[in-house]
């Protein structure tokens, strides 16, 4: 079925065009949340992507996967999204990284807004690296290249997300514990 939607969709079928976005639109979502600050911004990175993906759909060839092309093409809309928006967003603050341990089970008892809200709460150049790097699978030479900064940067910015995020996970679970004892 979704075949002969992207088929129908190739050919300029407007209703096609319409189920296809609405078919994708919660995957897109889904991807355009974990880059981004806000819902809104979120689904401007959709948007944008579903209007370069109609654009380019009779590009698409049929022997790949549908939904791994949009992803590709929604990673790289929400990375130039981030590049565009450089300018507005402050500059990282350096910490000390300092290693605490934590116990594995903390994340399973995490909701997933729970998990997003812990990403969005990220600076955005080290969520970006985090996503790139641990979600899409990026290297850090195509990260850095993506990017515009040096491979080492990209590491970096990596470390420093995990630090931040395993901060944030036990920040939240102290939280969640201080509630249970009341």
């Amino acid at each position: 079925m979704e075949e002969q939607l992207i088929q129908k969709a190739k050919n300029g079928d407007p209703k096609s065009l319409e189920m296809l976005y609405r078919h994708f639109f919660g995957y897109a979502m889904s991807i355009a949340l974990r880059y981004s600050n806000s819902r809104e911004d979120a689904s401007e990175i959709v948007n944008d992507s579903f209007m370069k993906a109609f654009d380019k759909l009779p590009q698409h060839d049929s022997k790949y996967p549908f939904k791994a092309w949009f992803r590709r093409i929604l990673v790289n809309t929400s990375i130039d999204y981030y590049r565009k928006n450089l300018k507005h967003f402050s500059a990282m603050d350096i910490d000390n990284a300092h290693s605490e341990s934590y116990e594995p089970e903390i994340i399973s008892q995490l909701s997933m807004e729970d998990i997003l809200a812990i990403l969005r709460s990220l600076p955005e150049a080290l969520r970006v690296v985090f996503n790139m790097y641990e979600i899409e699978g990026f290297a850090h030479n195509e990260i850095a290249e993506s990017l515009g900064i040096p491979p080492s940067t990209s590491r970096t910015y990596l470390a420093r997300a995990k630090q931040k995020l395993r901060e944030k996970v036990l920040e939240i679970n102290q939280i969640k514990d201080e509630g249970a004892v009341r």
